[in-house]
């Protein structure tokens, strides 16, 4: 079972959230930790970059995460937004991935 990290700019992302949300973001880490893999909550958006989804009242909340299988089996959740088009900002999917450069520069140091 994967274990789901949160870098400082995921955690900022979800205590903006408001207290409902929040809860349905924690239920939503808590399946995908428990294994369940499905495109409306998990979904790849590349080679590297997956989204975690959740959708409440209307709204798209989308957590940008990699995969680090180096060490165990590890989700690092990179940062969120409120997504507010159908498509996913390619602007978003780019942060993702120098933030996940960043991640294993930093962890070869």
């Amino acid at each position: 079972m994967p274990q789901i990290i949160l870098q400082k700019e995921a955690k900022d992302f979800i205590k903006s959230l408001s207290d409902k949300v929040r809860k349905k973001v924690a239920y939503t880490i808590l399946k995908i930790q428990n294994g369940e893999r499905n495109n409306e909550i998990f979904k790849k958006l590349n080679d590297n970059i997956w989204e975690i989804r959740v959708t409440y009242e209307g709204l798209r909340y989308r957590l940008f995460s990699f995969w680090d299988t180096e060490e165990g089996t590890l989700i690092v959740s990179t940062h969120g937004i409120i997504k507010k088009t159908q498509k996913t900002p390619k602007k978003e999917i780019k942060k993702a991935e120098n933030l996940r450069q960043e991640y294993f520069r930093q962890k070869k140091e």
